[in-house]
């Protein structure tokens, strides 16, 4: 039940993200920063991107993604396009590669260190579903700000 229910969050959120990055009027916008928002919606999806294809494609998926951390948040101004089509291959990375889980999995210890102790696949992803939460409403929030007509 587990493993369903992740991957049914992951897909609902990462098809959020997607309308999200749609809803904008204008597509400058999403590069937009101010002092107390240091970081753009742009980034903040390039981020999520990089973060599900690391986490999920590349230690679970094993598609041999290679994680550039700095570029989520230096990189500016990629097209919208460029994003949508990005998120949607993650789409299909999750779907993927959570589909070779079993319950089972579930409970197995994650592949790598990432907090101070190991913890098992079925932890992190609900972390990692957790924090695509935390950044989409993050993104929600910088278009209702920045991307008023």
């Amino acid at each position: 039940m587990l493993v369903s229910t992740v991957k049914k969050l992951f897909l609902r959120d990462l098809a959020k993200l997607k309308t999200e990055i749609e809803s904008y009027q204008d597509e400058g916008n999403l590069w937009l920063t101010d002092k107390a928002i240091t970081n753009s919606a742009g980034n903040l999806c390039l981020h999520l991107i990089g973060n599900i294809n690391a986490y999920i494609g590349t230690e679970i998926g094993r598609t041999g993604y290679v994680r550039q951390r700095e570029l989520e948040f230096s990189l500016k101004n990629i097209p919208r396009q460029e994003l949508l089509t990005r998120i949607e291959k993650t789409i299909r990375v999750v779907e993927t590669a959570l589909d070779k889980l079993s319950e089972e999995d579930m409970h197995k210890e994650y592949p790598i260190l990432v907090f101070a102790e190991k913890t098992s696949i079925g932890y992190f992803l609900v972390h990692l579903t957790v924090h695509l939460g935390y950044h989409l409403g993050q993104i929600n929030y910088h278009r209702r700000i920045f991307d008023q007509p």
